[in-house]
């Protein structure tokens, strides 16, 4: 069991959501956090419902400015939870440029710009929890995820490549990857989402998984053995399937 007394930790996208319950079940486990998002307003309804220490920064992981500032504002930490998020489900043959952008601007290139404020700083002391939260999704494409898979698929890549380089250091890597959840992003969805799961639920997931010492957590588990399974088909038998 992690020791959460007295630790400052930063989740980027906790204004509502996965990562507004996540915040919850660390402050009541002891961690000060400190939760960031677009949304001032939002931010500010979190942190007066969490019972510990607590702040917010206000940051948007698209701009490299925000994100420098909001580093510098936030200060020293012993952990970084990564949760930022946008979906718009499309595929392919109805290519919307700016949505696909935006999701990899945020979903997988906003992470970058918060990692490179902060990895340096807990690589040099020796010393840091990062969670990185990906998607079953990421195992392989799907179709009419054009944006999302995609980016998904390489945040799970950054969380190994990380982990490969940081696994023998002071610095735990951590990567959660989760299916359906039942959230402003789902609901844009228009088919039947097997396995969803509650918010409170799934961060009761993750929350676990921060105190494990595994490197990677796929669920639900039973949906979650469809995905990972899929990377043993041919091309042939999985896009027969999954199309």
């Amino acid at each position: 069991m992690r020791e959460w007394h007295g630790k400052r930790y930063w989740l980027v996208g906790a204004s509502d959501g996965l990562g507004a319950a996540l915040a919850q079940l660390m402050s009541r486990a002891g961690a000060e956090v400190i939760v960031s998002a677009r949304s001032e307003e939002k931010l500010a309804k979190v942190v007066d419902g969490l019972q510990g220490k607590a702040s917010y920064q206000v940051v948007d992981i698209a701009d490299d400015a925000s994100v420098k500032s909001a580093a510098e504002a936030v200060g020293e930490i012993d952990g970084l939870v990564l949760l930022a998020g946008v979906y718009w489900p499309f595929g392919a043959k109805d290519w919307n440029a700016d949505q696909a952008t935006a999701m990899a601007d945020i979903n997988f290139t906003g992470f970058i710009r918060v990692l490179g404020q902060v990895v340096p700083k807990l690589v040099a002391k020796d010393d840091g929890h990062i969670v990185i939260t990906s998607s079953l999704t990421g195992f392989r494409g799907l179709p009419r995820s054009i944006g999302y898979t995609a980016s998904k698929a390489a945040t799970m890549s950054l969380a190994e490549c990380m982990y490969a380089d940081l696994r023998k250091t002071g610095v735990k890597v951590q990567v959660a990857n989760p299916g359906f959840i039942k959230t402003q992003l789902t609901a844009k969805n228009d088919f039947k989402m097997p396995f969803i799961m509650e918010v409170d639920a799934a961060a009761r997931e993750i929350f676990e998984h921060m105190n494990d010492t595994v490197f990677k957590k796929s669920f639900p588990r039973l949906f979650s053995l469809v995905f990972r399974g899929s990377q043993f088909l041919p091309d042939w038998l999985y896009y027969r399937i999954f199309t």
